[in-house]
């Protein structure tokens, strides 16, 4: 297992615990919306920058399938409880969840 799935109306408990949460998306999708406190790193940008992306941080993109490859690649270069957002920023909004628009957390 690469990561374990993670329901939105579970996220602030594990933002409370300190986990990280990477949005993988390209810039311009996250700029036009995010979970918020959510950090910028393009799926494109990840090899190279594995470094950035502790152990336990939550992946989030667009609707899970980006996030998972990305939790599996960062997997396979070492990285430990990796979670997965499901339904990325798709499934946050349709619970009634706000997003945060713009190039910042």
């Amino acid at each position: 297992m690469t990561s374990t799935d993670l329901f939105p109306n579970e996220l602030a408990v594990k933002r409370r615990a300190g986990a990280a949460l990477i949005d993988v998306r390209e810039a311009h999708e996250y700029a036009r919306g995010h979970v918020p406190g959510a950090v910028n790193l393009p799926l494109s940008e990840l090899p190279g920058r594995e470094a950035e992306v502790p152990d336990g941080a939550v992946l989030i993109c667009a609707g899970g399938t980006r996030s998972a490859q990305a939790a599996a690649y960062l997997a396979g270069q070492g990285r430990r409880g990796l979670m997965n957002l499901m339904g990325g920023t798709s499934g946050w909004m349709r619970e009634g969840r706000d997003l945060v628009p713009g190039d910042r957390p």
